[in-house]
């Protein structure tokens, strides 16, 4: 019976977003940005910070994008000088988390989108502290899930709204609320695969329906541009 209950009331979540499985196979086939890696590794850097998405991340990875357009490759990320990127976006840590991703990344193959998928393919949530890109100093579990899903792994990041939305579809649905990360990443998966979604799914969904219909038809056009 809950899991019946579980599922109408997803439903009712997914439903308000109907598109945004194709959002998610462009980004699980690590297509976002027209296959740019090294965008992908700036938004998922700046998003580490905490900033609203539509409103602070993405416009500042777009303006990088315009500002210095002779960064082109990971490497050419790597070897950047950090005081000319702040001319974009003043946070170092974001760019630590940024530099030392790509040097990592650009070390497993000269494709980036190889490099980017094949780390992502060899990657683990248990052990990730332990990984070369988990213990990069910035770097926590939500940016490390956040790259695995750009990488092509179906997950989802443990973020507040994330587990905000979530607990409380669980809760409504007569189920306990989780808090640990871990457990919650777990607990995603079970539901998507009761309720016949895919992790990403969920996740892209929750950061979605917060916002007013409008607002979520403009962010929805905004991300199959990126």
């Amino acid at each position: 019976m809950q899991e019946r209950k579980l599922k109408e009331i997803l439903d009712r979540y997914m439903n308000s977003v109907p598109e945004i499985s194709i959002h998610c196979d462009r980004c699980l086939k690590t297509e976002r940005y027209n296959g740019n890696v090294v965008l992908m590794v700036l938004d998922a850097s700046f998003t580490s910070i905490g900033l609203n998405y539509f409103k602070s991340v993405v416009p500042k990875v777009l303006e990088f994008k315009k500002a210095f357009n002779n960064v082109k490759t990971l490497r050419d990320l790597a070897n950047s000088n950090i005081e000319e990127l702040k001319k974009v976006w003043r946070n170092s840590r974001s760019w630590n988390v940024a530099i030392r991703t790509a040097e990592f990344l650009s070390s497993l193959s000269s494709d980036d989108k190889s490099a980017l998928r094949t780390w992502a393919k060899n990657s683990s949530l248990e052990n990730w502290k332990m990984d070369p890109i988990g213990r990069i100093k910035g770097v926590g579990l939500i940016t490390y899930q956040y790259l695995r899903m750009m990488g092509g792994v179906d997950t989802v990041m443990p973020d507040k709204i994330v587990k905000r939305v979530i607990n409380r579809i669980l809760v409504e649905a007569g189920l306990e609320a989780v808090e640990d990360d871990l457990e919650f990443i777990k607990v995603v998966y079970k539901i998507a695969k009761i309720c016949n979604y895919r992790a990403i799914e969920l996740c892209w969904m929750t950061w979605l329906v917060q916002y007013s219909e409008e607002q979520r038809n403009r962010y929805l056009k905004l991300l199959y541009e990126l």
